[in-house]
């Protein structure tokens, strides 16, 4: 089986992206990077670049399926709500694409990546840029965080999503 997941880590500053294609049990990175935007630009601005770059990678890379991290909220209110409208935007672009979307946590991701769900994200890092045979690791942090939502996706989703483009 064949399968070019695309992950994506949200955020409104940066959203890390990776695309990896998983076939027989291996991993075979295809593209990864981050999409910033300037703190300069309105929230609409930052908003409307994030939805029209994935729309982009979308279009570009051709992923059967996306992953998307469940959001953390930490103790920044106004932070945690700019970061889930930026989600909304990455979640609507998926979907307006018709690709399957599939929400995992950060306890999810750590435990498919390491085999411990409190894992340290530089522990998360290393097993990423080993798993796909990276030279060095991927930066920034949020384009390792999303190639392990795709790593992620391909342990834990590829059963469902075999049956759903029927490719047994």
């Amino acid at each position: 089986m064949c399968v070019i997941i695309l992950g994506i880590d949200p955020g409104i500053a940066i959203v890390g992206w990776g695309v990896v294609d998983y076939t027989g049990n291996k991993f075979t990175p295809i593209a990864y990077g981050s999409i910033q935007t300037p703190k300069e630009l309105t929230t609409e601005r930052r908003l409307e670049r994030i939805y029209h770059e994935l729309t982009d990678i979308i279009k570009t890379y051709h992923p059967q399926s996306m992953a998307v991290e469940e959001l953390f909220f930490n103790t920044n209110q106004t932070t945690g709500i700019r970061v889930a409208e930026a989600r909304g935007v990455i979640l609507l672009a998926g979907q307006l694409c018709g690709l399957p979307i599939a929400e995992y946590t950060p306890l999810q991701v750590k435990q498919a990546v390491v085999g411990y769900g409190r894992a340290e994200k530089k522990q998360v890092i290393t097993m990423v840029t080993m798993m796909l045979g990276l030279p060095k690791p991927p930066k920034p942090d949020d384009t390792a965080d999303a190639l392990a939502l795709a790593i992620t996706h391909a342990h834990s989703g590829c059963s469902r999503l075999a049956s759903y483009y029927n490719l047994k």
